[in-house]
C-alpha cells in the first residue's frame, strides 16, 4: 500500500520515533496524520511544526492517555471525523521504568492490544471499513533476552507475538489489515537519554549504563523512513529490524512444528 493521501494515527507522536514517522509519512505523501500523546507532552508544538512544514491541516494532536480506555477510543473517533477516514494505525507510545512495571506493560502492551483491537474495528473490511495497516513498535528487546530490563523485554515480546498472530491469514482474509511489527534497536529517544534512572532492583545501575553508553544510537528519522517502507510492502505478520541506522530488513521467526518436523526428519 502506498501512503500517498492516506490518513495516519500515531500514539506516542509527539517527539522521538513517533514524531519522526509523522514527518516521514507526510513527506511520502500521506494526507493527515494525528498525533496522540500526554497533555503534558510537546504535541502543540509537533503539530505546528508538521503544519508548518507541510501545509496548515496536515497534522493535528489529540490530548490522549493510551491507557485510559475512553481516552483512546475517542481519539480514533476524533481523528476519522475529522479526516473522514482512516488507513494507517502506528502504536509506538511507550515506556521504559522498570521500577514502575505495572504501568509499563499498561502502557507498552495493554495499550498496544487496544490499539490494534480499535484499529481493526476502524479499518477492518468486517466492520465496514476499507482495511488498511497497523505497525505496532516494538523492539529488539522483544527478540532477544534483555537482561537489563526483564519487564520491558516481556511486554515488548508480547507486541510480536500480537502482530503476528492479528497478522495471521486468518485475520487478514476477514479484514483487509495487514499487521506488521517493527523492532528498533537503540535508538536516541528519551529512553536513552534518561534510562539511568529507570532500572529495578535487581540490576547493578553502574555497569548497566556504563554498557548503554557503548551501544550506537540511531536517529529516529532512520526508524521513521523504515516505518514507510514496510508500510508500503510489508506482508502482513511480518516482523522487521531497524538496526544501527542499517537498510530495514525482515526478522525470519521459525514455526514451532516446522522446527519439529525437521528435527524428526534428522534422526
Amino acid at each position: 500500500m502506498q501512503v500517498e493521501n492516506k490518513t495516519a494515527l500515531i500514539t506516542g507522536g509527539a517527539n522521538g520515533i513517533g514524531f519522526a514517522c509523522a514527518t516521514e509519512l507526510l513527506r511520502n505523501g500521506a494526507a493527515h496524520v494525528a498525533i496522540l500523546d500526554l497533555a503534558t507532552s510537546p504535541g502543540v508544538e509537533s503539530a505546528l511544526k508538521l503544519n508548518a512544514e507541510f501545509g496548515e491541516g496536515r497534522g493535528i494532536f489529540i490530548v490522549c492517555d493510551v491507557t485510559k480506555a475512553r481516552e483512546f477510543e475517542a481519539a480514533f473517533a476524533k481523528t476519522t471525523d475529522e479526516f473522514g477516514g482512516l488507513d494507517i494505525v502506528i502504536n509506538n507510545a511507550g515506556i521504559v521504568n522498570e521500577s514502575m512495571w505495572e504501568l509499563m506493560i499498561d502502557v507498552n502492551l495493554k495499550a498496544v492490544v487496544r490499539g490494534t483491537i480499535l484499529g481493526l474495528q476502524h479499518l477492518g473490511k468486517d466492520r465496514g471499513g476499507k482495511g488498511g495497516v497497523i505497525v505496532n513498535i516494538a523492539s529488539v528487546a522483544g527478540l532477544d533476552p534483555f537482561d537489563w530490563f526483564p519487564v520491558y523485554a516481556a511486554a515488548k515480546h508480547g507486541v510480536v507475538g500480537l502482530s503476528r498472530s492479528f497478522g495471521a491469514t486468518y485475520h487478514y482474509e476477514k479484514t483487509g489489515v495487514r499487521v506488521i511489527a517493527i523492532c528498533p534497536s537503540f535508538t536516541e529517544t528519551r529512553f536513552s537519554a534518561d534510562g539511568g534512572n529507570d532500572f529495578g532492583p535487581f540490576v547493578d545501575r553502574g555497569l548497566v549504563i556504563n554498557k548503554l553508553m557503548q551501544q550506537p544510537l540511531q536517529k529516529p528519522e532512520v526508524v521513521g523512513k523504515a516505518l514507510v517502507e514496510i508500510v508500503q510492502r510489508g506482508e502482513s505478520g511480518s516482523v522487521w529490524i531497524s538496526e544501527n541506522s542499517e537498510p530495514v530488513c525482515e526478522v525470519f521467526i521459525p514455526n514451532r512444528f516446522s522446527l519439529m518436523a525437521s528435527s524428526k526428519m534428522r534422526k
